[in-house]
């Protein structure tokens, strides 16, 4: 390996230390209602964001506080001598992706069945730090 090469990875490796994510698969509940709930902590800061998914009344809100939980303890395996106050710890990237569908089917009148598509989606939660310290 050549020393510009080595350099360079020692550069995108610590530019990485500041960022860190979390990803929830398969979740069972539509995208739109979770996207309703992302939005709400979209850029905001990390303690602010879980106060607001806490006492939010939706289902999908439990699901993204622990994702977030989640994320922050990723963030403090990669960064085990900084403190999490001090990091100013924000929402960098928040996205909500449609999963896989399970279909089924639904009994209608006169001998017909309506097709039922039961969503799931795909979080991804990327977290930023402003002051690295």
């Amino acid at each position: 390996m050549g020393v510009r090469k080595r350099e360079r990875a020692v550069q995108l490796k610590e530019a990485k230390k500041d960022i860190a994510f979390a990803k929830l698969n398969n979740c069972p509940t539509s995208p739109r209602k979770m996207r309703l709930v992302a939005d709400l902590v979209r850029g905001l800061e990390v303690e602010k964001a879980l106060a607001i998914l806490k006492f939010s009344s939706k289902e999908a809100s439990r699901r993204l506080e622990k994702l977030v939980l989640s994320a922050i303890a990723n963030w403090q395996a990669k960064n085990e001598e900084a403190d999490v106050e001090n990091a100013a710890l924000y929402i960098r990237e928040i996205r909500v992706d449609g999963g896989s569908m399970l279909k089924r089917l639904r009994p209608a009148p006169q001998g017909r069945a309506h097709r039922i598509r039961k969503r799931s989606n795909h979080v991804t939660v990327v977290l930023g730090a402003q002051n690295n310290t």
